[in-house]
C-alpha cells in the first residue's frame, strides 16, 4: 500500500511559479512510475505530466510542455512538479498518482493505482 500526500498549492498571479510536492510512504516508491493530473471545476480529470521510476523518462501534456517540469527524489520518496509561467487556465486541483506497473509512465488516469487527496492551485489574471 502506498499513501500519497500533495503539498505546495496556493494562489499565484498569472506568470508566477509554484512547486508542488508529493510525499509517498512505502518502501517500493522508487519502482513506481508517477504522474500528476489535474481537475478543474466542471471538467474531467486530465493528464499533466509523468515520470518513470528512475527519473530518466518524462512526458507532458501539450498544454504544459515547456512550462512545467516533473522530477523525483527517490531517496526522499518525493515527486515534484515545478510550474512556471502559470496561466489562469492552469487553475485546478492537482493530484499525484502512482502506478504499480513498471514501465513507461501512462497518460491515462485508469493506469494509476494510488492517488493523493489533491492540492488546489489558483492562478489569478
Amino acid at each position: 500500500q502506498v499513501q500519497l500526500v500533495e503539498s505546495g498549492g496556493g494562489l499565484v498571479q498569472a506568470g508566477g511559479s509554484l512547486r508542488l510536492s508529493c510525499a509517498a510512504s512505502g518502501r517500493t516508491f522508487s519502482s513506481y512510475p508517477m504522474g500528476w493530473f489535474r481537475q478543474a471545476p466542471g471538467k474531467e480529470r486530465e493528464f499533466v505530466a509523468a515520470i518513470n521510476h528512475s527519473g530518466t523518462y518524462t512526458r507532458y501534456a501539450d498544454s504544459v510542455k515547456g512550462r512545467f517540469t516533473i522530477s523525483r527524489g527517490n531517496a526522499k520518496n518525493t515527486v515534484y512538479l515545478q510550474m512556471n509561467s502559470l496561466k489562469p487556465e492552469d487553475t485546478a486541483v492537482y493530484y499525484c498518482a502512482a502506478d504499480r506497473q513498471i514501465g513507461i509512465p501512462s497518460t491515462s488516469s485508469n493506469a494509476y493505482d494510488y492517488w493523493g487527496q489533491g492540492t488546489q492551485v489558483t492562478v489569478s489574471s
